[in-house]
């Protein structure tokens, strides 16, 4: 089964320096009949202008993961970590027994667009924890590559929870299967670009929701980078 999740479907908050769509039930935004997918609890399109951010704020037992499509954003948290992550990296903080970070848009006039993804953890009352990998750019051209997992290989970042994150950058044309193993389900998320997923053509910003299927063909109808969620 594939239900998908339209772009102007999805929640609005509008601020003056921020400008996000919530995949999710998120802040104010409530929708019953998207509050998560499995573990996946949010996945938050942001657009953040130049010089502002979100200032220091507490998390508790949440793996926040943060993906920049485009510009860069800067990140300090109480553990000590920190950095600058752009376009090609993938960040991971463990909120765990509580933590406070902050983000703001590296540049002071450029915008930030991101993604920022939280997924349940198995384990309540961990350690917190600050985690930043480059992503192999030949690794993700023409196919998914995992990037976040239990149990992460040199290039992807620790998730405390049986849930993977994969990764593509298509050309044009190109067609990317990921296996999905017997009662595992999955969520698409398009980054970039025109794809097509079964008889579905999904645009920058669409999402799939995905279950009781052996494979999952993405199929580019332009050059594209998708997210995919296998999880349990």
């Amino acid at each position: 089964m594939i239900t998908i999740r339209k772009s102007d479907e999805r929640g609005t908050t509008k601020i003056g320096w921020l400008d996000s769509r919530h995949s999710f039930s998120f802040g104010e935004y409530y929708d019953p009949a998207n509050e998560s997918f499995g573990a996946l609890r949010v996945i938050n399109e942001d657009w953040i202008a130049g010089g502002a951010g979100f200032p220091p704020h507490p998390h508790r037992d949440m793996e926040i993961v943060t993906y920049i499509i485009e510009g860069a954003i800067s990140h300090k948290d109480s553990t000590g970590g920190g950095g600058t992550i752009r376009p090609g990296e993938i960040q991971r903080m463990s909120a765990g027994t509580g933590i406070v970070h902050a983000e703001f848009n590296a540049s002071a006039e450029k915008p930030c667009h991101l993604l920022q993804i939280w997924i349940m953890p198995s384990q309540r009352g961990i350690e917190p924890g600050y985690e930043q990998k480059a992503i192999d750019p030949k690794a993700v051209a023409n196919h998914f590559t995992r990037i976040a997992g239990p149990d992460p290989q040199g290039n992807e970042v620790r998730l405390v929870q049986d849930a993977e994150i994969w990764a593509a950058k298509l050309d044009e044309g190109v067609e990317a299967i990921h296996a999905l193993a017997q009662g595992r389900k999955a969520w698409l998320q398009v980054v970039k670009g025109h794809v097509k997923l079964g008889n579905d053509a999904l645009k920058a910003g669409d999402a799939a929701a995905i279950t009781d299927q052996e494979k999952i063909a993405v199929r580019s109808l332009s050059p594209a980078e998708v997210l995919l969620f296998d999880l349990a």
